[in-house]
């Protein structure tokens, strides 16, 4: 890789609502060294092999659990923890190789890849980041190992996406140790054996570690789920548990930070583990159009058969680059990748939902029996638009964070009324004449092969469309900009595109580069494909920020709502 500081860089994707593309974060591609790559692909054989040929989900499904023997199989195949350090008994992985590993694990069962999921992306996460010397020699082995699984415990009955505000309380005791009570649920593996706790205390919001067997703590009863019933998803209660000071992760405060980041992490797993599901739906997809004849011929041969299958073919690929970079960024050393974390999730859960879909109507009425595996993908599947960060929640949370940015670069926004015209007048000067410089000198991606010269200045251009749409937004609606959730949803999904565009730019010109440009003929179709596709969506996004019917839809849920429902009748 490159040897570009890139520790002190600001988000990619906030700049880019500043107008600016950082090629220096995003530029080479983060391909694995050899080295790691070798023991990546040892790893990702031997999961693949389990998977294939000792593992099976409808007896999981059945049992209601992925099984002890499964946990005890995949620990001693060096699988739970990918990412600890060899000294705690772990893989040592980055975080590009931990997350190709779970890939494995999301071809295979979307359950057992949720368990392998929670245990590692956010349950083993937080001792690992933020645990003391002490702290990951006491907890990392075991886990590691398997003998141990983790949990993530923040979700409450009353607190889901406004996760600042938990209910559960800890109250610090003369001796440094807590007092813990509170409830919390949709806990995956909530009655296993090592918990990450977090509460709020008179000093700030704290992440404590509960053991398994600790005085007060219980769980159940099971909740009965719609799918992934291969995952122990529970209710916790604490009733005076007493937390010893050792486990305390951090500082008094620093709870929420934790949990934020350890969540920002782990939305990286998610990303690749559904791009290996796609890729199942795919092989289903073709196998099965190939098999199934009508009227005379194989289902392949129908256009909207074939239609679906390229797409899903050239939404993977976009995906798998968008997943890889945003590790990558982390492998990089680049501290701020909260958005990327975030647009890689939207992404995967809405494109992963959308594949499985047009998979399931390939098949038509075989894909509707219980026993196919597409069915229960179905169930499993649906989650994903909504747990680690409801999708809604992200877009706002990519939205607001790229305006935030954008304000922070204009101090005179604040000073704009409507009220007042003439002062208006020179508020907006400079943003005309900065719109005007941007389409004369839209900022292009460094680096890039020639042969995709074309998306390169398509990406550029987005890049200044998106900055002149949020900085109108900005300053049309002030601070209120924080309650217009349409308009933050175009701007989302406008800068999602682009990053993945920019992904898949990055990726293939890593790609010529080390194999030529007639060896990569092929993939850089499909990359065009992917890019030209996208472009148009990132089009029409932003033209809707100008465009739309969003009064009428004020209207209209106004009306709704003060009807209760549905009013016409014939």
């Amino acid at each position: 890789m490159a040897s570009v500081d890139r520790s002190s860089k600001p988000s990619f994707t906030k700049a880019l609502f500043l107008g600016n593309t950082h090629s220096e974060l995003v530029m080479p591609y983060p391909l694995l060294e050899s080295a790691e790559r070798t023991k990546v692909e040892a790893l990702a054989g031997s999961a693949r092999d389990y998977l294939a040929n000792t593992y099976d989900p409808w007896k999981a499904e059945a049992d209601r659990w992925v099984g002890d023997d499964t946990i005890r199989d995949l620990g001693e195949r060096g699988l739970l923890g990918l990412f600890v350090d060899e000294q705690y008994g772990g893989q040592g992985l980055s975080q590009t190789g931990y997350c190709r590993v779970m890939e494995e694990f999301g071809r295979s069962d979307g359950a057992l890849a949720v368990v392998m999921g929670v245990h590692q992306s956010i349950g083993t996460k937080p001792i690992y980041l933020y645990g003391n010397d002490d702290q990951k020699a006491r907890w990392l082995p075991d886990l590691a190992a398997g003998r141990k699984l983790a949990a993530f415990v923040l979700t409450e009955p009353n607190v889901g996406s406004d996760a600042y505000n938990l209910e559960t309380w800890a109250e610090r005791q003369s001796d440094g140790s807590w007092i813990l009570n509170g409830e919390k649920r949709w806990i995956g593996n909530g009655s296993k054996d090592v918990l990450t706790v977090f509460a709020r205390s008179d000093l700030g919001h704290v992440a404590l570690v509960v053991e398994k067997g600790t005085e007060g703590l219980s769980t159940g009863p099971r909740f009965d789920t719609l799918g992934l019933r291969a995952n122990n998803l529970q209710r916790v209660h604490f009733n005076n548990v007493r937390v010893p000071a050792e486990n305390l992760l951090g500082e008094p405060g620093d709870g929420f930070r934790i949990a934020m980041n350890t969540l920002n992490n782990g939305r990286m797993s998610m990303g690749t583990s559904i791009a290996g599901g796609m890729k199942t739906f795919l092989g289903y997809t073709l196998e099965h159009a190939n098999a199934r004849q009508q009227f005379g011929r194989p289902l392949i041969d129908f256009e909207l058969v074939e239609e679906k299958a390229a797409w899903m073919n050239t939404q993977i690929y976009g995906l798998e680059s968008m997943s890889y970079l945003t590790t990558g960024l982390v492998d990089r050393g680049v501290a701020d990748f909260s958005l990327e974390s975030a647009m890689t999730k939207v992404v995967a859960s809405d494109v992963g939902w959308k594949a499985l879909n047009k998979a399931f109507q390939v098949h038509g009425g075989t894909a509707y029996m219980d026993d196919h595996p597409l069915s229960k993908a179905l169930r499993d599947f649906r989650i994903f638009p909504i747990f680690e960060g409801a999708n809604d929640v992200m877009r706002a949370y990519v939205a607001l964070n790229g305006i935030k940015a954008l304000s922070e670069a204009l101090p005179d926004v604040r000073s704009l009324t409507i009220s007042d015209p003439a002062k208006a007048i020179g508020v907006l000067a400079p943003y005309v004449a900065g719109r005007v410089n941007r389409a004369l000198r839209p900022e292009k991606l460094a680096g890039a092969h020639a042969s995709v010269g074309k998306q390169v200045s398509a990406v550029s251009e987005q890049v200044a469309r998106l900055r002149d749409r949020a900085e109108a937004a900005l300053r049309r609606h002030g601070k209120k900009v924080q309650e217009k959730q349409l308009i933050q949803k175009r701007l989302s999904d406008a800068a999602s595109g682009i990053y993945a565009q920019v992904a898949v730019i990055s990726r293939i010109t890593a790609v010529t580069e080390r194999d030529g440009v007639s060896a990569t003929h092929a993939e850089r179709a499909l990359a065009v494909n992917f890019c030209e596709s996208t472009a148009r969506q990132v089009g029409r996004d932003l033209r809707s920020l100008e465009i739309n019917s969003d009064g009428a839809t004020k209207q209209l849920g106004k009306a709704v709502r003060e009807s209760n429902g549905y009013a016409f009748d014939l």
